[in-house]
C-alpha cells in the first residue's frame, strides 16, 4: 500500500467532534466547475462564512490525517466577502488545505480550491507535474464559475481576489499573477539535485491511476512542451498571491517577478539558509517589487499538511511509507504551528483585500 492510496478524501464523514476553538460558522459546499481546457469537470470545494446550521462533516479525515469540521451547505452569511483561491501540493488534495481554508472561511473570506486533475491524491502521474499552465487554468476557471453563478456572486467581492498555494500550488499561483519559469532551468536542477523530492518523483518509475500505483517510464523533463511550461499567465484579478514553500522555485526566471504588480508572499517552513534549493524562495522574493518572506523555523515542508493522528507514524511504518509526512521540526505541535501560518495568512489577506463588511 502506498500512501497516496491513503488521501483519498472523506468529505461528507459525519464529525464527532468540535472546533478546537471559537470562531464563526463555517460552510461547506462541493460544486462541479467544467474545465473546456481540460475537456473535464473539477470538483471544487467552496468555504465560506455562514449561519449556524447544515450537516457537521469532517473534511479531508483519512487514516493518517485529522479532519477539519465544518458545517456542509449551511446557510451562507449576509454580506460579501473576498475570494481566495487555493492550489494545492503534488499528490495531495484540496481536502487537504481544509485546515486553513476554514480558518480563511472563519475570518471573512470566501475559499475555494479545485483538485488538480493528474497531480492529486490516487490521481498522479509525473508527465502530468510540471504542467503548470493546466494548474492556472483551473485557478481561472474557478474564478470564472463564481463570478457568473448568480448566487455565489451575490457574496463575493469581486475586486478583492486573492491566492493561496502549497508547494506545487505556490508555483502556479505564482505563475497566475505573471511570474515565468525556464524549462532549461528546471531540467538543469533535477540533473544537479536528483535528490530532490520532485526530482526523485520524475525518474522514480510510478504514478497514480484510479486510486491504484502503477509503473511507469521514468520521466525526462526534456521532452515538456517548453512553449507551454513557459508561456505566461496573468490573471488580472488576482491581487495578492501567498506562495508557501513554492516548487520550481530553481527554475522561475527571476526578471519575470519585476513585472508583477501584486504583493507577493513567501513562506519558507524552515531555518534560513537550510531550505531546500527546490522551494527556496529569498531570491523570488527579493527580484518582486512587493514581496516579502517569512520563515518558521521550526517546520518543515511537510507541517502545511494537516494534524495527524496519535498512531499515524506507527500505521505508516507499518506499510513501509517512509516520507516523514507527520514529523515537524521540534518544539511545537503541527497544531501550533497551524496557529502562526493561519494568522500570517490571514493578515496578510486582511492588508491586501479589503473587505467590504
Amino acid at each position: 500500500m502506498k500512501i497516496q492510496s491513503l488521501f483519498l478524501p472523506l468529505v461528507l464523514t459525519l464529525a464527532v467532534t468540535t472546533p478546537a476553538k471559537a470562531q464563526e460558522p463555517v460552510g461547506v459546499r462541493e460544486i462541479s466547475v467544467n474545465s473546456k481546457a481540460r475537456g473535464e469537470d473539477l470538483t471544487v470545494l467552496v468555504w465560506y462564512p455562514a449561519k449556524p446550521g447544515g450537516e457537521a462533516v469532517l473534511i479531508g479525515d483519512d487514516r493518517i490525517f485529522e479532519g477539519t469540521p465544518t458545517l456542509a451547505d449551511a446557510a451562507r452569511a449576509e454580506g460579501m466577502y473576498p475570494l481566495i483561491v487555493l492550489s494545492h501540493g503534488s499528490g495531495a488534495s484540496v481536502e487537504k488545505m481544509a485546515w486553513i481554508a476554514s480558518e480563511l472561511a472563519g475570518e471573512g473570506f470566501i475559499v475555494a480550491g479545485a483538485n488538480h486533475p493528474g497531480t492529486t491524491s490516487g490521481d498522479s502521474t509525473p508527465e502530468d507535474t510540471p504542467k503548470l499552465w493546466q494548474r492556472t487554468d483551473d485557478l481561472a476557471t474557478v474564478i470564472d464559475e463564481l463570478l457568473a453563478d448568480p448566487d455565489w456572486s451575490a457574496s463575493i467581492d469581486r475586486g478583492n481576489i486573492g491566492a493561496l498555494g502549497f508547494s506545487l500550488g505556490g508555483a502556479a499561483v505564482l505563475e497566475s499573477v505573471g511570474a515565468t519559469a525556464s524549462l532549461k532551468a528546471y531540467v538543469d536542477y533535477c540533473d544537479t539535485n536528483p535528490q530532490m523530492p520532485d526530482c526523485k518523483w520524475f525518474m522514480g518509475g510510478r504514478a497514480f491511476v484510479d486510486r491504484e500505483e502503477i509503473k511507469v517510464e521514468p520521466f525526462d523533463l526534456r521532452t515538456v512542451d517548453k512553449v507551454l511550461f513557459e508561456q505566461k499567465s496573468h490573471d488580472a484579478r488576482i491581487k495578492s498571491v501567498i506562495a508557501v514553500d513554492p516548487a520550481l522555485a530553481a527554475a522561475f526566471q527571476e526578471q519575470s517577478f519585476a513585472g508583477v504588480g501584486v504583493p507577493l508572499h513567501f513562506l519558507n517552513l524552515g531555518v534560513a539558509g537550510q531550505i531546500d534549493v527546490g522551494v527556496r524562495s529569498a531570491h523570488l522574493a527579493a527580484a518582486a517589487p512587493d514581496a516579502d518572506l517569512d520563515h518558521i523555523e521550526d517546520a518543515v515542508h511537510f507541517s502545511f499538511l494537516p494534524v495527524c493522528k496519535q498512531d499515524a507514524i506507527a500505521f505508516m511504518k507499518s506499510i513501509g511509507e517512509t516520507d516523514s509526512l507527520c514529523t515537524d521540526g521540534g518544539g511545537r505541535s503541527r497544531a501550533e504551528l497551524h496557529d502562526q501560518m493561519a494568522k500570517m495568512i490571514v493578515d496578510a489577506f486582511r492588508a491586501d483585500l479589503k473587505a467590504v463588511n
